[in-house]
């Protein structure tokens, strides 16, 4: 049966775009992190919408489960394969990469329709050679598709100013998991017809049906902006830091990012040309920009004003203002580093939890200090989007064998900051996703009735279990 479907794909795709030998497969097989990896009949990479159809119906004839997959840089098992284990029929990794097309700017509209399969990047470059900004920024975006994006509603740098995917997407196209294509690419701000439809997929990542292109919106380019590497004595100052910036800025704070002192000496230590921006070493940074669509409105200014202010009453230890664009990147390096950089050091126990800001303060200080006393001597790397109460927080023990057995201790760690997170009123997943991660430990923290709900859904948009099985559910 798996040769005659693998003819069978072949027939829609072309023998070239259908691999199956364990050498084409094996990236499309492991997560960017290595931690997980999985078994595939084969990976099809198909062109366009109907391709797309026409390989999901013959997966589903088949009986065979699908597994789509963008740029594979996700953090938490979405887009890997999980074998026999989790489908007996096998999987089918269904890759996007060759749908990569911008098929429509509407600058009237401001809008753009991309393919899933269209990198992040190429998407912004689109959008910059129209005159216009597609805001979604994170580090992966050179590899990262938007399909991916979508499927795992990422949120990124600006999410404080833009929102995440979710508020950046008017309509989607899908392929369902009978093969059937829904056209919901409509660039509507308003339309109040029933069901938003496509807020059902965005977030699903894959299980409920496969994107295959995307309405965005689209806005304005900054003409003007203001960067800046602040120095904190703790978190709670970044939080007053944020309040008092955004109450005399407004809006034009497009990003606010904090950075421990551990997250910033991996990146010293492990990607080069590197440096720290102050002269002295601090325990807390933030990292922010000020953006606006005028010339002239004296960023520059009204940044140095709060910052002078707020270091007159002691908010802010340090501080050094970029003074040119490549200043800016220089810092914003820094930031974007981190995970590669931690990538490079070794494992670690990894969390992407959001709490309200108001108690970002305190989730640092109670989670520092119950696992420090479980475990003591970890080091904490603990990073992210304060603007909109996103954490990256992942601990780790600094040497290889204390690690290792640090590592095996994942549920018991996670238990503990996920019990604190829900807690404190937040989420143990902010904006990678639950993929296998977080599949059985989600239960933990939902209630009955909202399980029941999205195993409803599930049920009725794929019956069978083809979609992308052994994740999210």
């Amino acid at each position: 049966m798996n040769n005659a479907l693998i003819e069978s794909l072949s027939g829609i795709v072309g023998k070239t775009q259908v691999l199956s030998t364990a050498e084409d497969m094996a990236s499309f097989l492991a997560d960017w992190r290595g931690r997980y990896s999985g078994s595939a009949l084969c990976v099809v990479r198909p062109g366009d919408t109907e391709e797309v159809a026409r390989v999901v119906a013959a997966c589903a004839a088949a009986g065979v489960a699908i597994v789509p997959q963008g740029g594979n840089t996700g953090l938490v098992g979405g887009a890997t394969p999980c074998g026999p284990a989790s489908h007996p029929q096998g999987e089918v990794v269904v890759s996007m990469v060759r749908m990569n097309r911008i098929r429509a700017i509407d600058l009237d509209n401001n809008t753009m329709t991309v393919e899933a399969g269209c990198i992040l990047q190429q998407a912004q470059e689109a959008a910059a050679a129209a005159g216009r900004l597609f805001p979604l920024s994170l580090a992966a975006e050179g590899s990262a598709t938007i399909g991916g994006n979508l499927s795992t509603n990422a949120g990124g740098v600006q999410v404080l100013r833009y929102g995440n995917m979710r508020e950046l997407t008017l309509g989607l196209e899908v392929v369902l998991a009978d093969g059937s294509i829904w056209n919901g690419l409509r660039g509507l701000r308003k339309d109040n017809t029933g069901y938003d439809l496509k807020h059902l997929f965005i977030g699903a990542e894959g299980t409920l049906g496969l994107i295959s292109a995307a309405v965005l919106k689209l806005f304005p380019p900054p003409r003007a902006s203001a960067t800046a590497w602040v120095a904190v004595p703790d978190p709670a100052a970044a939080v007053q830091l944020l309040g008092r910036l955004r109450a005399s800025c407004g809006e034009r704070v497009s990003a606010f990012e904090i950075v421990g002192r551990p997250a910033l000496e991996l990146v010293l230590k492990h990607i080069p040309d590197t440096r720290d921006p102050l002269v002295v070493a601090h325990d807390w940074q933030v990292l922010l920009e000020l953006t606006d669509t005028l010339e002239g409105f004296g960023l520059d200014i009204a940044l140095e004003a709060v910052l002078a202010a707020e270091t007159e009453s002691g908010c802010i230890l340090d501080a050094v203002l970029a003074q040119s664009e490549s200043q800016a990147r220089m810092l914003w390096r820094l930031r974007e580093s981190i995970s590669e950089a931690q990538k490079i050091d070794g494992l670690s126990i990894k969390h992407d939890v959001s709490v309200p800001i108001s108690r970002i303060a305190e989730f640092i200080a109670r989670a520092d200090a119950m696992l420090q006393k479980a475990y003591p001597g970890l080091r904490i790397v603990c990073f992210g989007h304060i603007g909109d109460g996103n954490l990256h927080y992942n601990p780790s023990k600094p040497t290889l064998q204390e690690n290792a057995s640090f590592i095996a201790a994942s549920a018991a760690v996670n238990r503990m900051v996920h019990d604190l997170v829900v807690e404190l009123g937040g989420s143990i997943s902010a904006e990678h996703g639950l993929g296998q991660l977080k599949r059985d430990e989600i239960t933990r923290y939902k209630g009955a009735v909202e399980m029941d709900m999205m195993r409803a859904i599930k049920r009725a948009l794929d019956p069978r279990g083809l979609m992308n099985p052994g994740k999210v559910l």
